[in-house]
């Protein structure tokens, strides 16, 4: 299928979902997309198995999109850094402690408490999954998705504490979530049961510090480059070269795309790029860049709900997708917990925090992309199949009910 097409395709559905809700249905902006996609992918099935020639453009739009490629490869990028560049650094700074623990702590324990109650989980149902694999599927879904996170987020009551804490974790956790998903994946396809950790800890400097670095030195460069000059057009040009600079670099060098562009667009949009007082230019850049976010966004949401044509095998695992839901939110209210309990006095967080960063823990696109780079195996479509019905529930139950939960929780407080 022609590019151009696909790209023509997506962006007249995008516009159509997104006018349907913005007029009738007005949910948040993020989860009504998704629900308009979810049910067009249902419809268009349904439409498939009667009239063929009905529906064959959304079905050709969904099977031509290699959504693995086209969200870690091209989309992350530029979704991560509007997403860093519009953060308050200040704040970020204040919550740091937390931040740093949730992104990287909590990814493992987040992984270690989903994968083993998986697998005692299915061993009481009798589904027979490795031990392993239910480790690899913590692996890729217990890091938070900062897209889905920020679109979420952003219209919500969250105490601004809370909301930089949960969109810095977000930002940040990318890196050990992906060292442990390309150890545990190497391992099975290996078909040992050891965890090379030498190699883990190479691939994690490589992978993390090298990122980092690789954004602090492009996004210092850029934010010189951009200070220097008054012309508008000439400073987003450089903001839009910087993204893809880190992204071709860091692909190159093998070093983590998301967490290059996160730094530097922290690096970037931290301080005014203005040579006066005045802050037009960097107020500009900001809304240029929030107009990119909440655009890729909702193109990325319909992709997504699009999926489900690809997926013909969820009818057989409702079951697991029910489980998996169940699974990750205690996963995810453990890998909190735990770490509050024992390092209270060091973390500005306390107890009633926990519900709301459990239920605010969101999950995206990137797991799904994720889970579809997984080899074929007898456990693919059953992991494939529990990341969509998670991400299905994170974003549009999650996403709805997360005012209500903060609501509750500071109600509950109150009486207390």
């Amino acid at each position: 299928m022609h590019l151009f097409l696909i790209i023509a395709l997506l962006v007249i559905v995008s516009a159509l979902y997104s006018y349907i809700n913005a007029r009738w249905l007005k949910l948040p902006g993020t989860i009504g997309i998704m629900t308009l996609a979810i049910l067009g992918s249902v419809v268009t099935i349904v439409v498939d198995k009667v009239d063929p020639n009905s529906a064959k453009y959304l079905t050709i739009l969904a099977t031509n999109i290699n959504f693995s490629t086209m969200v870690l490869n091209i989309m992350l990028g530029f979704l991560l850094f509007a997403s860093a560049f519009n953060l308050n650094t200040r704040r970020l700074k204040k919550e740091m402690r937390p931040v740093f623990l949730l992104s990287t702590l909590g990814v493992i324990l987040s992984t270690i408490v989903f994968g083993s109650l998986l697998y005692w989980v299915t061993g009481l149902l009798d589904i027979k999954i490795p031990y392993i694999y239910c480790l690899l599927f913590g692996a890729l879904i217990s890091p938070t998705d900062p897209v889905a996170v920020s679109a979420i987020v952003t219209g919500s009551k969250l105490p601004n504490s809370l909301e930089t804490i949960i969109s810095g974790e977000s930002l940040f956790n990318d890196g050990i979530g992906l060292v442990l998903f390309i150890s545990l994946l190497e391992i099975t396809q290996s078909g040992t049961d050891s965890i090379d950790f030498s190699k883990a800890i190479v691939l994690f400097i490589q992978e993390v510090f090298g990122g980092i670095a690789l954004g602090a030195i492009t996004g210092f460069l850029a934010h010189r480059l951009m200070k220097s000059i008054n012309d508008f057009q000439t400073i987003v040009l450089v903001s839009l070269a910087l993204v893809m600079t880190n992204s071709l670099i860091a692909t190159y060098l093998h070093l983590s795309i998301p967490l290059s562009v996160v730094t530097a667009g922290l690096f970037a949009g931290g301080r005014s790029i203005n040579v006066d007082n005045n802050d037009h230019s960097h107020q500009a850049l900001e809304k240029f860049w929030t107009l990119i976010d909440e655009m890729l966004n909702t193109m990325l949401f319909v992709m997504i709900g699009l999926q489900m044509i690809n997926f013909p095998f969820l009818q057989h695992y409702w079951l697991s997708g029910a489980i998996g839901i169940v699974v990750i939110l205690v996963a995810r209210w453990s890998s909190i917990m735990l770490p509050l309990t024992f390092l209270r006095r060091t973390l500005n967080v306390n107890y009633g925090s926990i519900n709301i960063l459990t239920w605010a823990g969101l999950r995206g696109g990137i797991s799904i992309a994720l889970a579809l780079s997984l080899p074929a195996s007898n456990y693919r479509h059953f992991i494939l199949a529990g990341t969509y019905f998670i991400v299905i529930f994170s974003i549009i139950v999650q996403g709805l009910t997360l005012n209500k939960v903060i609501n509750a929780t500071y109600k509950s407080h109150a009486k207390d």
